[in-house]
């Protein structure tokens, strides 16, 4: 079989004014980005009526492994199962960091058969919005040093600043930094884009003027008596709206099946909410009626945010949950080596299976959604693992479809899209994990020991002084936990489905624009580094001038 670049290449694409007909948007309601790529106009999208019978479906997983579990390819396969019997349907996924990009896991455009294209330029520079995010950032970091620069009307504490710059690549080196601007000596560093303030607001905004206003309230650093300076004490806002004015506008592009896929914004769910726009998800329900959309990571992170971040700020609900495992996956968090996996083992599945298990709990139990569970196929996979697996997840009281979409395109996913068609009409008591009127102590604790099965929480003395100023103010913020997304515990190391750990708050910080607060784990980064061969090492142009090696 030849590699996803390959595959997405030789794709016969059709122009996306003719993909975008399904959803009965006119050519003249969209913004071109060359003959496949578009942005839909805010003349457009402002004037779109609720669709009050669309469905959202919801994709997560088990904790994500060395092998690879296949989310996204499932969201982009299960859209286009439900276009290819006749759904009006889309997929909501994430633009791609440069960081994993060029770094560990390669490209987030799907694989195989179930891909979006172009996926080079998705994968790449796509429309522009991730590098209009790091401008608008890092305009507000140039505008608080210039301040202080000129004379510090505001009295900024230069120790107390904690806005960051941030760049749109993994860069240990960035990680910690110190600044000298003539007397003013102070250390800082940067995260990567897709970590910071301004990617969360991107993608929680409704509007270009809720954009502007929470652009105002980041909290960029504190004065000399304590009080907070906010972006909008800079006059910040209206030049960082105007910088995302075009990216903030929702993009739309096509699966290789053919079927509209919005994707835009990018927060990693690891270290930032892990949700696409909250703009784009309205815009596909107003007008597809099932729309596919993708939360990161695992379950834990990526699911329990979008319920209790995304969906608690913008009123969206998920109908139901899509859960996708693998065999080979389950076999790691059952102790076997990557390089094993390959080979049948029934009594690793089993002792891995305690993970898929915690997910399914806690996604049935914690936000009342039914959930399905897909078993990406792989060719290593035998008949008894497969068996085994599907009469486990049935014997919970749940279906388990197996699913070849990444080999078959839209068929391999047809069972998958079905079962789901039919559980959609049953009744749903869907909730957030925790009220907004307990406190962030609480709330960390409530996801610690209900989501992660943690025993207990501590805090750093760091963290715990932070806690105490934060309660008086944002108790009501819901709160984005910060960890590894390869444990429920913060040990990276501590696969299947662990219990009565501690988990250890490293470090809290408010996003107010955002309107959460980020409690940050274990020693987690929030500016990633490449790995020892880092993805770029394969990527290049043949004489053709066509990419390859990227995956």
């Amino acid at each position: 079989m030849n590699s996803d670049v390959e595959i997405n290449q030789a794709a016969q694409l059709k122009s996306i004014d003719e993909i975008v007909k399904s959803l009965d948007i006119k050519i003249d309601d969209l913004f071109f980005y060359g003959p496949y790529q578009a942005k839909l106009k805010p003349s457009f999208t402002n004037t779109l009526k609720e669709h009050k019978t669309s469905k959202l479906i919801l994709v997560t997983a088990m904790s994500p492994t060395p092998a690879g579990e296949g989310k996204t390819t499932t969201t982009i396969g299960l859209a286009d199962a439900l276009f290819s019997i006749g759904k009006k349907s889309a997929a909501c996924l994430r633009e791609p960091s440069l960081g994993p990009v060029f770094g560990m896991k390669g490209g987030a455009t799907g694989g195989g058969y179930a891909q979006v294209a172009p996926m080079d330029k998705i994968n790449l520079h796509f429309t522009g919005d991730f590098h209009a995010i790091t401008s608008a950032n890092n305009l507000l970091a140039a505008l608080i040093d210039n301040h202080i620069h000129h004379g510090n009307e505001l009295n900024i504490d230069i120790n107390q600043i904690s806005f960051k710059r941030c760049l749109d690549m993994n860069d240990r080196a960035l990680r910690h930094v110190e600044l000298k601007l003539g007397q003013n000596h102070r250390d800082t560093g940067f995260d990567i884009t897709v970590a910071s303030e301004v990617m969360a607001i991107f993608c929680l905004a409704e509007s270009l003027e809720d954009l502007q206003n929470r652009l105002g309230e980041i909290e960029v650093a504190k004065r000399v008596d304590a009080t907070s300076v906010y972006a909008k004490d800079l006059k910040a806002q209206g030049a960082m709206t105007a910088l995302l004015k075009d990216a903030f506008q929702p993009n739309l592009v096509q699966t290789l099946h053919g079927t509209p896929a919005f994707i835009h914004g990018g927060p990693f769910a690891n270290i930032a909410h892990g949700c696409n726009s909250v703009i784009a998800t309205k815009t596909a329900l107003k007008l597809a009626d099932y729309v596919v959309t993708e939360a990161g990571f695992g379950a834990d992170l990526g699911a329990e945010k979008f319920i209790d971040i995304k969906c608690r700020q913008s009123g969206i609900k998920p109908d139901i949950i899509v859960l996708v495992a693998t065999i080979r996956a389950l076999k790691f968090h059952g102790g076997i080596a990557v390089s094993e996996l390959n080979q049948e083992n029934l009594k690793a599945l089993e002792l891995g299976f305690n993970n898929l298990k915690r997910h399914i709990e806690n996604c049935s139990e914690h936000f009342g959604l039914d959930v399905i569970v897909s078993i990406n196929q792989f060719s290593s996979d035998t008949e008894k693992e497969m068996t085994w697996l599907q009469s486990a997840v049935n014997k919970l009281g749940f279906k388990a479809i197996l699913c070849s979409h990444w080999s078959d395109g839209a068929k391999g996913a047809k069972d998958l899209a079905n079962a789901v068609l039919g559980q959609l009409s049953k009744p749903k008591t869907f909730k957030f994990l925790y009220e907004d009127d307990l406190s962030l102590k609480d709330k960390i604790t409530t996801i610690a020991l209900k989501i992660y099965r943690a025993k207990e929480v501590q805090f750093s003395d760091s963290a715990l002084n932070k806690l105490l100023s934060l309660e008086k103010n944002y108790a009501n913020l819901p709160v984005c936990i910060a960890k590894t997304p390869y444990s429920f515990s913060s040990d990276p190391k501590e696969c299947g489905a662990p219990e009565n750990h501690t988990l250890m708050i490293r470090e809290l910080r408010l996003a107010r624009g955002a309107g959460f607060v980020v409690a940050i784990c274990g020693d987690l980064m929030t500016m990633p580094g490449l790995p020892k061969r880092p993805a770029s090492e394969k990527i290049q142009l043949n004489s053709k001038g066509l990419l390859e090696g990227l995956n």
